[in-house]
Formats: C-alpha cells, structure tokens, sequence
C-alpha cells in the first residue's frame, strides 16, 4: 500500500504544469514568507522612531533587528527534525501562531527592553516559516516542477529587501510604528485559516529521537556565531571583544556539532547530506554568492543615504529595478530549471550579477541614477536564475524523507551568508572611509545640516567623493566573490531532474 504525501495530496508530482492544487499551495506558503522576510528589513526605517519614543541609544535599538536574526537562527536548525515529528502542516500553523502573536505584542511594547523580547518572539516563528514553505512546496510539486515552485517563493525573498523600507516608512509617516508590527495580524490570520483549509492534514508517523546534544550545540553556537559576525558593523573591527569571544564560542560549538552529527544516527542537521554532490555544490555556490549579493545589499543603501542624502524610503524605490529585473527572470528560470536542469540557469545568471556588481566600482558622489538603476536591473536579472535555482538544485535529488532536513540545511547557510557577507562589506568600508577622515565630514554634512554651514562647500564635495570612492573601491570584493561563485556552479546539475529512486519517492509518483 503506497503511502500519500502529507502535503498537496490533491496535486500530481508526475505533472508537467503547475496545477490548481500547487499554485494554492504556493499562495500560502508565499503569503507566510512575505510576512517573515518583510520584517527583517521593516523595522530598519522605524529606528530614528524607536530612538526617540523609547529615549534609548542607536547600539540598544539595533537589538530589534539583531534579536529578530539571531531568534530566525537559532530556531531553523530543529527545524527539520520538528518537520518530521509534528508534521509539516501542524508546525507551520503554529510558527505562525507564535509569529503573530509575537506582531502584537512588538505593537504593545512599552520600553525598548520589552520590543526586543517580543522581536525574539517574533523571530522564534517567523525563522521556521521559510524551511517549512520550502519543503511544504516541494512535496506538494514534486522533484519535475521544483524550479518553478521555487521560483515563487523566490519573490518575497527578493522583493522583501526592496519593500521593507518603503511599507515601513508609509506606515509610520501615515499612522505610526505600531503599525508596521499590527500589519502583520490581518495577513497573518489569513494565511492561518488558507494553512489549514489548503495543506492536506499531517500523516501520523513513528518519529526519531530527539538529538538534544546536537541542539544544545547548533542552535547557541549558531546564534553566538552570527552575533558576534553582526556586531562587526558597530564595532568597526573584528578584534573587538563582543566581536570575538562570541563568535570563538560559536565557532568552537559548531565545530564540536559537526564531530557529533557525523557519529550520531539521527543528528539535528543531517550532514551526510554532503554525500549527494548536487546538495554538496550547491552549498557551495549558495555560501559564495550569499555572501557577495547580501554584502552588496548593505553597501548601495547606505551609499545613496550617505554619499546622495536619501532617505530610507527613497533608497528602497531606487532599488526597485533590482526587483522588476528578477521578476522578469525569475518565472522563465524556474521554467527553464524544470527542463534542461540549473546548473546553465545558475551560471547565466552569476554572470549577470558580476557584471551588475562591476558597474558599482565606477562610483562617485554624483552617479547617474540611470547608470545605477542599469547595474542594478541587469543584478535583478542575474538574481532571478539564481538564488531559487540553487536552492533547487540541493533540493531536486533528495529523497521525499529528506526533503524536511535539506531545506533546513539550505537555510541555515543562506542566514550564515548573508550575516557574513554584510559584515565583512562593513569591516572592508569602515577601513576605506578610515583612511580619508575627509569622507566621514562628507558624509556627516548629509547628516548634520549645522556641520554643513560650518564647513566649506569644497571640503563637502571633496570629502563625499572620497565616500563615494569608498563604496567603489568596497564593491570590488563583491565582483571578486560572484566570479568566483562561478566554480562550483559549474558542477551544478546540467540535465533535467530525474526523480530520487526510494520507496517513499515511489509513493509520491
């Protein structure tokens, strides 16, 4: 007796076409992801706010961000196992439960301590929503229509960035900045009730142990890791004892992990998956170019508020033809992945996004906002046959029980990237602006109107394009990590997916 899926038991895997059942599916799940990713970078434009209503320093309210990323951390590494035991549906009902109940409470908060332990909250449920989604579309789809599942829930991973700023600072000019954390109840309550009408109920099954040592060494060594790499940014120096001595913990607790999943037969993060060279390349591909898009993504935004004098608001539309040049990708590469495989998709578009990234080493304090919407378009057309491309290639050739675990594993490098990639962007600037003491007054004057009239106008625009010089001379490491992004997408897939040859892979056909 063959045994269903447990999610998107209507759909037919064998399909070529993205039936009713799989779309539905993927509304959900899309629907979860935006609510999570929006608010990583929502709150980003509320921190002037959050300063003056909670009368607390920048380094204090930067822990409504940071709390947020290390809770979303700390939570992905169980969640494979918790996939397995609970079932997909019940978790991802309950992650949004806690995800919603974490909004109101932010929407509540009465002193800055008590904002940051409810953006812990927050993060608890809203870092279990994209390993789920990501495995609940899989099973649904099926190893031949992956690409093009992916490559939806691609576009709040990648329109989040772009519309976090914008929907915060409307939210907060128009209403207040309760309101970029109560947004979330509406959408939240939705998405719980479509949960539990669209996903197929769970299907009772025995489960494993639960590798409790593993846990007491992957989640705090994770989360000490990427806060020690986070504090990078206020610190300016990686020596720095905030910096190091947790990140040397972490460090020391993930090393310690690997040893343990390695003798362990059920290990929180199943690193035996390294076996299988399509996951194992991928990974690869995935840490690299993480690490070189998201340190890309901290520098223009910072770039066009510093050297150009933009607000948040508006630095979020200048980037928005990032986002219009991978949606026009994006469904044609997930189309394209289903057919002839990722690996030429993902190669295309690094290409792309090298080139893109190149065109920002040409900066200066008055750049054409038409030569940097260009870099950044033909960067959006690189992202949308990448990033989803790649997730999809460590996912189409696992087993339908493996499925849970390698979304998870995914997942963790991707957050581990980006944290990376942004810190090492900030350490590589705050060395550039440190060696022309002109550039900081440049950009103070954008800042500080009252430094502006006490310093000569020559001084400013010397001193901004010595900023600007700054960030081109930054982007330099991004164009060197994309290139070499390209060696281990090489030995991507390059022929359409065949589907995993096990008993439960069976079942699902």
């Amino acid at each position: 007796m063959t045994k269903p899926p447990d999610i998107g038991a209507a759909a037919d895997p064998t399909s070529d076409k993205l039936d009713a059942a799989v779309l539905k599916v993927a509304g959900v799940v899309v629907l979860g992801a935006v609510m999570s990713i929006l608010d990583i970078t929502v709150v980003t434009v509320a921190i002037p706010t959050f300063m003056a209503d909670f009368q607390a320093s920048v380094e204090v309210v930067a822990w409504t961000m940071t709390g947020y990323t290390l809770a979303l951390a700390s939570v992905i590494p169980m969640t494979g196992w918790a996939a397995d035991r609970f079932g997909t549906k019940r978790l991802y009902m309950a992650a949004l439960t806690f995800f919603i109940i974490g909004s109101v409470l932010c929407s509540m908060a009465w002193s800055i301590e008590s904002l940051v332990a409810f953006r812990v909250i927050q993060g608890i449920g809203g870092g279990m929503l994209m390993p789920l989604g990501m495995t609940i579309m899989t099973h649904a789809a099926g190893p031949q229509r992956i690409g093009r599942v992916m490559a939806v829930l691609g576009v709040p991973m990648l329109l989040g960035p772009i519309c976090g700023p914008i929907l915060g600072g409307w939210l907060i000019d128009s209403f207040s900045w309760h309101w970029i954390f109560l947004i979330n109840l509406p959408l939240g309550v939705v998405a719980l009730i479509l949960a539990y009408i669209v996903f197929a109920p769970d299907k009772p099954k025995p489960s494993e142990s639960f590798d409790f040592l593993g846990m007491l060494l992957a989640s705090p060594g994770l989360a000490l890791f990427l806060f020690g790499v986070s504090s990078i940014p206020e610190k300016g120096t990686v020596l720095a004892a905030r910096v190091l001595i947790p990140a040397i913990i972490g460090a020391v607790l993930l090393v310690a992990f690997v040893f343990h999943a390695l003798r362990t037969e059920h290990p929180l993060i199943d690193l035996r998956l390294f076996r299988n060279p399509s996951l194992r390349f991928s990974v690869l591909t995935m840490s690299l170019f993480a690490t070189a898009f998201f340190g890309a993504g901290f520098l223009l935004p910072n770039y066009l508020q510093q050297v150009r004098g933009e607000t948040a608001f508006d630095s979020g539309l200048l980037m928005a033809p990032q986002g219009i040049g991978a949606m026009l990708t994006m469904p044609i590469a997930g189309f394209l992945v289903d057919k002839i495989g990722p690996g030429k998709i993902v190669m295309f578009g690094i290409t792309f996004i090298t080139i893109g990234l190149a065109g920002f080493t040409q900066l200066h304090a008055d750049t054409s906002y038409l030569m940097i919407g260009a870099a950044l378009f033909v960067m959006g057309l690189g992202m949308g046959c990448t990033m989803m491309p790649v997730m999809t290639a460590a996912i189409q050739t696992l087993s339908h029980a493996q499925v849970a675990r390698g979304s998870t594993l995914m997942n963790i490098i991707n957050q581990t990237a980006a944290s990376i990639g942004t810190a090492t962007m900030s350490v590589v600037l705050a060395a550039q602006l440190n060696d022309h003491p002109e550039a900081k007054i440049g950009i103070a004057s954008n800042a500080q109107p009252d430094i502006a009239a006490q310093v000569p106008p020559s001084v400013i625009e010397q001193g901004l394009e010595l900023a600007a010089e700054a960030f081109s001379n930054t982007y330099w490491v991004t164009v060197i990590l994309a290139a070499l992004t390209l060696i281990p997408a090489f030995f991507l897939p390059r022929s359409k997916p065949e589907a995993p040859v096990d008993a439960e892979a069976v079942a699902l056909v």
